[in-house]
């Protein structure tokens, strides 16, 4: 059994962080949890020295106030052979919160940095002395189960909301689509929505009744490579059938129309040729939830990123 140290957002049961650590006790790990807002760096020095490795994720924005600087609390832990890491599924090349990685010395300092953005992991390994290494995201493994559909009115699911990043403007543009062409047929469930976020078995269940579900991710000019969002690992893992954005590099992670369905980003009318044909042929359809099911159930749970990182850290 080893202790680690965790500084991140713990507020909310359902944050990434608060996950990951409910998963690594499953593995039998001891986890000290440091809420990030109103932290000292005093106390994760001396907690982090207590401990085999300090896992630190970041929160846009925030910060940690201390007498001791990031520069000195990352070098002293690494002098003292304890490793310190990150695992952010955020995407920042692009976005505003990139001067983060210039102005904030925490991403100039800390000894691995996890993301699923595989070109931050190069930036990171080209610019800096920090391990950058392009792990993608994945799905909660006390959420990857498959519930029995219902009997309900609509048959086309999109969760996530339509306040996103301006950067982004095709998120507004697909749910005005999918709502102008699908009308009560479609269903769009998100903060900014009357139903507002669904957690929990609730949402299983939104997957399991919708004979389809759209997914989207933040991918500037549609050209950007190998960065998703969780939500490709969430449907899929938690019983929903997929139609995804064709990003370079995802068919890496499923099987290319057996495991999830991919559709020329930004391409209305490629997507909703692919929405009426698998609406119209519920074998197939059924046949690639089940195996998209099964291939994150294999190989894209929390635990397969949770072992990989610590055997990292351990090399």
């Amino acid at each position: 059994m080893s202790r680690y140290t965790f500084v991140g957002n713990f507020i909310s049961e359902s944050s990434s962080e608060s996950q990951y650590a409910k998963l690594l006790e499953k593995m039998g790990h001891k986890i000290y949890r440091i809420q990030e807002s109103g932290a000292r760096r005093e106390k994760i020095w001396r907690e982090s020295l207590r401990s085999d490795a300090l896992i630190f994720i970041h929160t846009h924005h925030w910060s940690t106030r201390g007498n001791i600087s990031f520069e000195d609390l990352f070098l002293g832990l690494k002098k003292a052979g304890i490793p310190t890491l990150s695992y952010h599924l955020d995407l920042y090349l692009g976005l505003g919160r990139q001067t983060d990685l210039e102005t904030d010395p925490f991403y100039k300092n800390i000894e691995y940095f996890f993301t699923v953005d595989k070109l931050m992991a190069d930036w990171f390994n080209e610019n800096t002395s920090v391990k950058g290494v392009f792990l993608p995201a994945g799905v909660f493994d006390d959420e990857a189960y498959m519930l029995p559909p219902k009997r309900v009115s609509y048959d086309i699911l999109f969760t996530g909301s339509s306040n996103y990043h301006p950067e982004y403007p095709f998120r507004q543009q697909l749910i005005a689509f999918l709502s102008e062409t699908y009308g009560d047929r479609f269903l769009h469930v998100g903060k900014d929505t009357v139903m507002g976020n669904v957690r929990g078995e609730a949402l299983n269940q939104l997957y399991a009744n919708a004979k389809v579900t759209i997914g989207d991710t933040l991918n500037i000019g549609f050209s950007y490579p190998w960065y998703s969002s969780d939500r490709l690992f969430e449907v899929t893992g938690r019983g929903g059938f997929l139609i995804y954005p064709d990003i370079q590099g995802l068919d890496t992670f499923f099987k290319r129309d057996k495991e999830v369905v991919f559709y020329k980003h930004g391409d209305l009318t490629d997507l909703k040729e692919k929405i009426d044909h698998y609406l119209n042929n519920e074998s197939e359809r059924e046949a690639i939830r089940k195996a998209g099911f099964e291939r994150t159930k294999r190989d894209h749970l929390y635990s397969h990123r949770w072992n990989f990182i610590l055997e990292t850290i351990k090399k």
